[in-house]
């Protein structure tokens, strides 16, 4: 497996410390990167080896906004996942409008951590639970009061492997949780979870969600 390069940087350091030794516990990652100051962040050394950036700003304001955009210009096969414990939607909606690929809230986990960086190394968006359900609400409100999507028969493109995994994923089970249900590795989630967006062009985890609710896979 290739390896993943992490740069973290918080003005905490007591936290930066904590989430860098939980990442270098963690085989296939390096950090080459760690910042405590967020004003320094655009000149400090190894930003151009990063895969995945990860920001704990203290808050998220126009200048950390603004940061997320340069970051995506100057670095655009750089992933950012926030971590923060804003619940502010107006905030959050922001955040990713300016280019974060990943969030997690305030009820993250390890387990969560890990699957976002692997999710952000694929390619794909990661969102906590929270955050995923702030941004399915402000779907299905979309929904309620723009025009049916027209339908497309797009069921038929995924196996019954694949639509076991949407199913459970659309219901929040997480990545181990199903492997354990499926009686199949994290690996092979992850590879079907993949799989299915491809199938689907689809962008980020959320958009599986979306198909799943528009297609009767899972009630909400």
């Amino acid at each position: 497996m290739d390896t993943i390069s992490v740069g973290v940087c918080s003005n905490h350091k007591l936290l930066l410390e904590g989430v860098c030794r939980l990442i270098e516990s963690t085989e296939g990652f390096t950090i080459p990167l760690k910042e405590t100051d967020m004003g320094m962040l655009l000149k400090s050394p190894g930003l151009e080896q990063v895969n995945i950036l990860i920001l704990n700003p203290h808050e998220i304001d126009a200048r950390v906004l603004n940061m997320i955009v340069q970051l995506g210009v100057l670095y655009p096969k750089t992933g950012v996942l926030i971590l923060s414990g804003t619940e502010n939607e107006r905030i959050i909606l922001k955040t990713i409008k300016a280019g974060a690929k990943g969030f997690l809230a305030r009820e993250s986990d390890r387990n969560d951590l890990l699957e976002a960086l692997y999710t952000l190394r694929n390619g794909h968006d990661y969102y906590s639970k929270s955050i995923t359900s702030l941004l399915l609400k402000k779907y299905l409100s979309d929904l309620k009061s723009g025009d049916p999507a027209d339908e497309k028969d797009e069921m038929k493109l995924l196996s019954t492997r694949e639509l076991e995994v949407l199913t459970l994923w659309g219901n929040s089970y997480t990545n181990n949780e199903i492997s354990e249900k499926l009686f199949i590795s994290v690996r092979t989630v992850e590879s079907h979870k993949n799989h299915i967006m491809q199938k689907l062009n689809l962008k980020t985890a959320v958009d599986m969600v979306k198909f799943a609710i528009k297609n009767n896979i899972i009630e909400v």
